[in-house]
């Protein structure tokens, strides 16, 4: 079925942008329509025309959907990406469409889902909120906006960054009617059944990234020591809740990222700083610690961020399990280096935010619950016919290129770029080469 478009309202934005401001109303549950509905926010974006130029606002410019990481985080404006005018330059319209529950699409929170009751029905309201109701949405919103295209015109574009790109593929094995192409940066998804081959890989770069980190900053190694006996002799507190010793180690999901190590040492620094000086960290140091790594405003990526590697399994706190296995995790000072986690979700983060730990029952149903559905068909990608670009990066710390490689291998005519030197989030630090680099695999051929 369509999307209902409810409103929209036009503006002008700063870059020769002419943006609308769309809101949709999409079933909470396909399967069952009657049974309630989501408001759905959206933003297309295309170029500001002149006033003599007006009639052509309505031309029927082909669309590029953009589908943001995460899961959890809604979309930045248009005007924030570094890779639009690229995309514009090409002849597309761009939608950036929050996920359902992100950003201005029907907020998940703990307030808002205390208003479907007890932890129970919260789990199953939570279960609405994958991948597979993600392309579901954005499917119903195509067939809105291409309602009066021509019936050859009417498919549209995906361009998936991170867990966008694991939506791209559920799209290419559920929806592929809808699509003209896909690209994907960072984001081809591992297709496993349970999340803990996904996390014994990823543990398995972090203790690259830890190294790299401790032999640009040698002098962190005892710094971060102190930082966490601090932690762990006093109660601190942040906006989100208390910065444990746990929390600090979280730090790390910043080391996969262009100028990560940087980051963290700029934090390290800050804190060890304070300790030195007054004894105590101080506000300024405590709020960029909890900005750097808080969850509080994007809960879905806390309480769904495993169920994404489900498909009829459980994921049973995955990450946290794999970590107690690990010793080269353990928050020790008699080890060498204390060493910090990275993109994963821990038990304790329901205790340490108080955002979380209004859901902290919901999580644990979540975390045992089988049920999931599949989100990919390999039979259909075995005999995919929408051509599909992607940006594969060798040093991704979030999604291992073992994993997108045996994927890439099962999508038929995918082509590739394939770096060592890009990380995951290359598409923001680094748009113009990876456009660049993506649309040369479009336009270009292989013989």
């Amino acid at each position: 079925m369509a999307a209902k478009l409810v409103d929209k309202k036009l503006h002008n934005v700063p870059g020769k942008l002419r943006v609308a401001e769309l809101l949709f109303d999409v079933p909470v549950n396909y399967s069952r329509p009657n049974d309630g509905t989501l408001r759905l926010f959206a933003r297309s974006v295309r170029r500001l025309t002149t006033s003599f130029d007006a009639p052509k606002e309505d031309k029927q410019l082909p669309w590029l959907v953009y589908l943001q990481g995460g899961p959890g985080y809604g979309c930045r404006p248009p005007q924030e990406n570094g890779w639009i005018g690229t995309a514009l330059d090409k002849g597309y319209q761009v939608l950036f469409l929050d996920q359902r529950g992100t950003g201005l699409s029907s907020t998940i929170s703990a307030g808002t889902l205390a208003l479907k009751g007890n932890a129970i029905k919260q789990a199953e309201y939570l279960k609405n909120f994958r991948a597979d109701n993600i392309v579901r949405d954005c499917e119903a919103v195509r067939r809105c906006l291409t309602v009066d295209y021509p019936e050859d015109k009417r498919k549209w574009s995906i361009i998936g960054q991170s867990f966008g790109g694991f939506c791209a593929v559920t799209y290419l094995s559920i929806f592929p009617e809808g699509l003209a192409e896909a690209f994907i940066c960072g984001g081809l998804p591992p297709l496993v059944n349970d999340p803990d081959p996904v996390y014994a890989r990823t543990y398995e770069k972090l203790e690259e990234r830890n190294k790299a980190y401790y032999s640009k900053f040698p002098e962190d190694v005892e710094r971060v020591k102190r930082i966490m006996q601090y932690l762990e002799e006093n109660d601190v507190s942040v906006p989100s809740g208390r910065l444990t010793p746990a929390r600090f180690q979280q730090l790390g999901l910043i080391f996969g990222m262009h100028g990560g190590l940087d980051s963290i040492h700029e934090l390290v620094l800050r804190a060890w700083n304070d300790l030195e000086i007054f004894g105590f960290l101080t506000h300024p140091t405590r709020t960029s610690i909890d900005a750097a790594g808080g969850f509080d405003g994007a809960v879905i990526y806390a309480i769904l961020h495993e169920s994404i590697y489900c498909q009829g399994q459980a994921s049973n706190w995955s990450a946290d399990r794999l970590r107690s296995a690990n010793a080269n995790f353990s928050i020790d000072a008699s080890r060498p280096e204390i060493w910090f986690t990275g993109e994963m979700i821990y038990k304790d983060m329901f205790d340490s935010y108080d955002e979380l730990n209004e859901i902290k029952e919901a999580a644990d149903i979540l975390a045992t619950t089988k049920d999931w559905p599949a989100l990919y068909d390999e039979a259909q990608l075995a005999k995919n016919e929408v051509p599909v670009y992607a940006a594969t990066y060798i040093d991704d710390m979030y999604v291992h290129f073992s994993h997108a490689s045996n994927t890439a291998a099962k999508i038929k005519g995918i082509k590739q770029f394939i770096t060592n030197t890009m990380y995951h989030n290359a598409l923001r630090a680094k748009s113009d080469e990876v456009m660049q680099q993506l649309f040369a695999l479009r336009d270009d051929s292989i013989d």
